[in-house]
């Protein structure tokens, strides 16, 4: 199946390339390592469908997009280990 994206929706840069732009956290978990916990979000992209949200470091989003963030709009999954 082909992806159709209406072109005026993106703005496209030299190269027909785009920026992907995170408009929405929809869910945060806490990753728990051997020494450490990561928390981690998942981002909902600019013109992209649910199921193509990606985990992301919490704290790196936290810098490029901290107006994502409030208190009550993240869905918290709780803790994980690996």
């Amino acid at each position: 199946h082909a992806l159709i994206v209406p072109t005026k929706s993106i703005r496209l840069k030299d190269g027909l390339s785009y920026e992907e732009i995170p408009v929405q956290i929809i869910h945060r978990q806490v990753r728990k390592l051997r020494t450490k916990e990561v928390a981690l979000v998942k981002d909902l992209w600019r013109n992209q469908l649910v199921e193509e949200a990606t985990w992301e470091a919490e704290e790196d989003m936290k810098k490029k997009c901290h107006h994502l963030f409030s208190s009550d709009s993240i869905p918290d999954q709780g803790t994980h280990s690996l």
